[in-house]
C-alpha cells in the first residue's frame, strides 16, 4: 500500500521523477545505447534557445541528432519528460554566494537573485516551461536549498524563508518576462527599460497631454534617471522589507 501511494504521488509525471532523480535503470538487453539523456537534452535546449519552447518536439530533436523519432523514445517517454530534463539542465548547478559564508543573508540573496536573472536571460523559454504542476529536478531544488541556506541566520522562520525565496524569485521572473517580451534572443533584451521607453516615446507622440504622468516618467528615464535597473530597484526594496520585518537583533537584518 505504501509503495502504491508513493508511486501515485506524481501521477502521470512519475516518468519525470525517474529520469530526473535516477530511478530509471538502463536496459540490460539490446544493443549498446547510441545516445544519452544528456545529448538529447542538450539538443532540445539548443532548439529552445533559438526558437522558444514551441520549437522543441521529439521529431525535431531526433533530426538534430540524426536519429529517428522512435529511437528517442527508448530514452525519453515524451515531451513532458524531455522538458523536465531541459529545465533542470538549463538551471545548472546553483550558485554558492560568497556572502553566505560571512552570514550576510542580504548579500547572499542578492548574489543568488543575480545568478537566477542570468539563467533566465540565457534561456528565456524557462519562463514558460517552469510553471504549473511539475516535478522539480535536483539542480532546481538545489537553487531553493542555496537560497534557504543563505536565510538560515536571518531571523525568519522556516515558512517565512520559503516565502522570501518565492518573493525574490517572482520578482526576478517578472523582470525577465519583460526582458524576453522585448525580443527573444535580442541583445537589447538586456535593457528592457530602454526598449520600453523607446516604444512608449513613439506611442506618446502627440498624446503626452492625455498621458502626462507616463510622459514625465518616460522623459526622466530617457534623461538617464533610470538605467535599466528595475530589477535591482525592486530587489533592494524587497530586501529592505525583509530586513525591517526580521525581529530585532535577528540575523544580519541591520547590516545595511
Amino acid at each position: 500500500m505504501a509503495g502504491d501511494e508513493k508511486s501515485s504521488a506524481f501521477g502521470e509525471q512519475a516518468g519525470s521523477v525517474e529520469l530526473l532523480w535516477g530511478g530509471r535503470e538502463r536496459p540490460s538487453r539490446g544493443p549498446k545505447p547510441a545516445l544519452s539523456l544528456e545529448q538529447i537534452t542538450r539538443a532540445a535546449i539548443a532548439l529552445a534557445d533559438i526558437g522558444g519552447l514551441g520549437a522543441v518536439s521529439m521529431q525535431r530533436v531526433a533530426a538534430e541528432l540524426d536519429f529517428t523519432k522512435m529511437s528517442l523514445y527508448r530514452y525519453v517517454p515524451g515531451k513532458t519528460e524531455l522538458v523536465a530534463l531541459m529545465i533542470d539542465m538549463a538551471m545548472g548547478e546553483p550558485p554558492r554566494p560568497a556572502a553566505a559564508a560571512a552570514g550576510d543573508w542580504r548579500g547572499a540573496l542578492r548574489e543568488w537573485a543575480k545568478a537566477l536573472a542570468a539563467v533566465f536571460h540565457r534561456h528565456p523559454w524557462l519562463l514558460t516551461a517552469a510553471v504549473g504542476p511539475r516535478v522539480m529536478g535536483p539542480h532546481e531544488l538545489g537553487w531553493t536549498e542555496t537560497a534557504l541556506t543563505a536565510l538560515t541566520e536571518s531571523g525568519l522562520t522556516g515558512s517565512e524563508q520559503l516565502d522570501a525565496v518565492v518573493l525574490v524569485s517572482g520578482h526576478i521572473r517578472n523582470i525577465a518576462q519583460v526582458s524576453a517580451s522585448m525580443g527573444l534572443g535580442s541583445a537589447r533584451a538586456k535593457e528592457p527599460e530602454a526598449v520600453m521607453s523607446a516604444a512608449l516615446n513613439e506611442l506618446l507622440v502627440g498624446r503626452s497631454e492625455r498621458f502626462p504622468a507616463v510622459a514625465a516618467a518616460v522623459a526622466a528615464t530617457s534623461a538617464g534617471e533610470s538605467r535599466d535597473q528595475a530589477w535591482e530597484f525592486g530587489l533592494e526594496r524587497i530586501l529592505d522589507g525583509l530586513a525591517a520585518y526580521v525581529p530585532r537583533g535577528g540575523g544580519a537584518a541591520g547590516a545595511e
